[in-house]
């Protein structure tokens, strides 16, 4: 079974993070919900969301995804996460994937996943996208970087995640399933 993990702080944006939990699921993904700074967290537009397990709690090398959804402040308490950065760097090292949606991907940046890398943000993070060429995608793979431009790419990101786990297959399937 494949194994991801999805990192919630105070201030995500919901959209992001909620999609790609529900769509991987479907696709028979088990995804852990990391609660960075707590476990019980609201996001940016106050809904709360119940962690399955503390960030630190989390070790990288059990996960084959991890992802990193935006919003504000949730960006910045994701980026201050010394326990993200732990695995991020748990999940690269075994060639896992790394995935990101939103402002989220300035995290990949600054810790130098995107050198070298195709990528994509929300409009104005760009700078942040340290060492990528940044794409005009609204979702952007980059050999096992993942990203995303913002919520309204939430879906076709979440099916990105799925294809790049399961294979184009499963992929289409879920996405038939979803958007009959």
């Amino acid at each position: 079974m494949k194994r991801v993990v999805l990192f919630f702080a105070e201030g995500t944006e919901e959209v992001e993070a909620l999609t790609p939990v529900d769509i991987l699921r479907r696709a028979g993904a088990e995804v852990v919900i990391a609660g960075v700074g707590g476990t019980v967290l609201a996001g940016s537009h106050g809904i709360r969301i119940t962690a399955d397990i503390a960030a630190d709690e989390i070790n990288g090398g059990d996960y084959d995804m991890a992802i990193l959804p935006g919003g504000m402040p949730g960006t910045k308490h994701l980026d201050a996460s010394c326990d993200v950065e732990r695995c991020l760097a748990e999940v690269s090292a075994q060639g896992g994937f790394l995935a990101a949606i939103c402002a989220a991907p300035m995290v990949l940046g600054r810790l130098g996943y995107l050198a070298g890398k195709s990528a994509v943000c929300y409009p104005g993070f760009e700078s942040c996208l340290e060492g990528a060429s940044i794409s005009k995608s609204k979702v952007c793979r980059d050999g096992k970087v993942i990203t995303a431009a913002g919520a309204g790419a939430a879906m076709e990101f979440a099916l990105a995640l799925v294809g790049a786990l399961f294979g184009e297959q499963t992929e289409e399937q879920v996405r038939r399933s979803v958007l009959a």
